[in-house]
């Protein structure tokens, strides 16, 4: 009985996925330096973008992160004026995050990394957020605790 042949890397979705990521976070990185942030703050950003005065841990949960990795960031954009990190009024043991109105403009100023993508990319909007579609429902299928809300295609998100 013949062995069973290794499947090739370029043919392995995981692999198409993690090289993916990393390609969009070296076209993401020049603008991301400009304004003076990370892809991580970037991200942290984007969920307080979506719900402004969420917890650390909601913060963490929507990232897919633990909490202890989420303070540094979270405190490193407080240093910044980007947002403002407040005890609960109702949970004191939590720490709700909020926009500054700096965090706010430099969250608006960030939709030119969706656009760069777009036209770096050869497709177009449509073709992007069907193909975030995809990505969405495969994650939803392996079971990732991160939120799976696809994408509001009138938001300009891609």
């Amino acid at each position: 009985m013949p062995r069973p042949t290794p499947v090739p890397l370029n043919n392995q979705l995981c692999f198409a996925l993690y090289t993916t990521n990393i390609a969009i976070n070296r076209t993401y990185k020049p603008m991301l330096d400009a304004m003076g942030i990370t892809y991580p703050q970037y991200l942290m950003l984007s969920v307080l973008g979506d719900e402004d005065g969420a917890t650390i841990g909601a913060i963490a949960e929507r990232l897919g992160l633990e909490s202890s990795t989420i303070t540094p960031p979270a405190k490193r954009l407080e240093q910044a004026g980007l947002v403002e990190r407040r005890r609960s009024r109702v949970d004191e043991r939590q720490v709700q995050v909020w926009l500054t109105d700096a965090g706010r403009a430099l969250l608006l100023e960030s939709n030119c990394l969706g656009d760069t993508l777009v036209e770096r990319s050869g497709m177009d909007r449509a073709q992007i957020e069907a193909l975030n579609q995809q990505v969405l429902l495969l994650r939803k299928a392996l079971g990732s605790r991160m939120e799976t809300t696809p994408p509001n295609p009138d938001d300009g998100a891609v």
